[in-house]
């Protein structure tokens, strides 16, 4: 077979479209329809790189006669546990939204994107990015990492409108330290806060309070209201009338959302 044709047949084992593999190596997709077609060579770069790809020797590309693959000396192989062939390249020819249905490779873009760096509707990797993502470092409308940041979020650093994390930082965060607008955690600071040490700027309840409104079991400081004990029905009226006394109109749906601590 000549080199066209060897390269086309293992461009199609692997399922990749003419335009992917020129995509891969840098190239056009003209650039590899000659090559293909016998009608050019690639440059020595590129055929090392093909044959790295593909796990055939340069010899076998080029020599007509060749038959075998031959793989790279055997001391020239990498472990077997090597993170290449975890993430070789592999793209569907399907797209969904211009975008392959699938893509795994180290730079993966797809709808299903699996990588080192991945970015997709559905990303995977340990840099992902994506409507639904999971990774070390994840960015996401749904996020899940060790740093992570989204709309929803959850990792040990986490940011976002709804956060939970170890340390989490959002419009509604939860964590063992969290910051917020409505905020819960073992060390809550927010306007509405809650946990055992909680400091807010209007309410503050937990075992030690600080806020405008502190209620707290062991120790509360409240500039206009203060309790130390569990609230009757009467205190969680006047609670509630003095935050919306006290509450600006544009913070009130958090009001209304944290009073349901309250009851």
């Amino acid at each position: 077979m000549t080199f066209g044709e060897k390269l086309s047949n293992l461009r199609r084992e692997r399922n990749y479209t003419q335009e992917q593999l020129a995509d891969i190596l840098g190239v056009s997709r003209q650039s590899v329809s000659k090559w293909e077609s016998d009608i050019a060579y690639p440059e020595t770069e590129k055929l090392i790189k093909i044959s790295k790809m593909f796990e055939c020797s340069v010899d076998y590309l080029l020599n007509e006669g060749a038959t075998e693959k031959e793989g790279t000396p055997s001391s020239e192989k990498a472990p077997s546990f090597d993170i290449k062939k975890i993430f070789r390249e592999r793209k569907s020819e399907k797209t969904v939204m211009g975008m392959p249905l699938y893509h795994i490779g180290r730079d993966a873009r797809g709808f299903f994107a699996v990588g080192v760096k991945a970015k997709g509707v559905f990303a995977l990797g340990l840099m992902a990015r994506g409507v639904f993502s999971l990774g070390l470092l994840s960015l996401g409308v749904l996020s899940i990492g060790l740093l992570s940041l989204g709309a929803i979020s959850f990792g040990v650093l986490a940011v976002g409108l709804l956060a939970v994390a170890t340390l989490a930082l959002g419009v509604f965060a939860v964590g063992a330290i969290s910051v917020g607008i409505i905020s819960l955690g073992a060390l809550s600071v927010g306007m509405f806060s809650a946990g055992a040490l909680a400091a807010g700027e209007y309410i503050a309840m937990g075992d030690y309070a600080y806020a405008m409104i502190a209620i707290g079991e062991s120790l509360a400081e409240g500039s206009e209201y203060s309790a130390v004990c569990a609230l009757d029905a009467a205190d969680t009226g006047h609670i509630c009338a003095l935050l919306d006394e006290l509450v600006p109109p544009w913070f009130s749906w958090a009001k209304e959302i944290f009073k349901f601590f309250l009851y």
